[in-house]
């Protein structure tokens, strides 16, 4: 039996929302990070994992990629994941 695909939706508590999707993969949380650069500028890497302690273990990491990547300042953020049904 084929897997249902359906949405996966992001929304961040000041109002962004990121959708993933359609898929099938059983992502349950999306996580982003906004570094800011040493020449100042701004860039933004984000992802989806399956379950919260692998979100967190990639937070543990982000503060060695600033010190390798010489960013000067990151914000780290983590969000649950809500599933859509394709279709609606």
């Amino acid at each position: 039996m084929a897997k249902k695909k359906r949405y996966l939706t992001a929304t961040m508590p000041y109002g962004y929302v990121k959708r993933i999707g359609p898929t099938t993969d059983r992502f349950t949380h999306y996580w982003r990070i906004v570094a800011e650069l040493a020449n100042g500028k701004t860039e933004v890497f984000w992802g989806h994992t399956r379950s919260l302690g692998d979100a967190t273990r990639l937070k543990a990491a982000a503060g060695d990629g600033a010190r390798m990547r010489g960013w000067k300042s990151y914000v780290f953020e983590i969000v649950e994941v809500v599933e859509e049904p394709v279709g609606e």
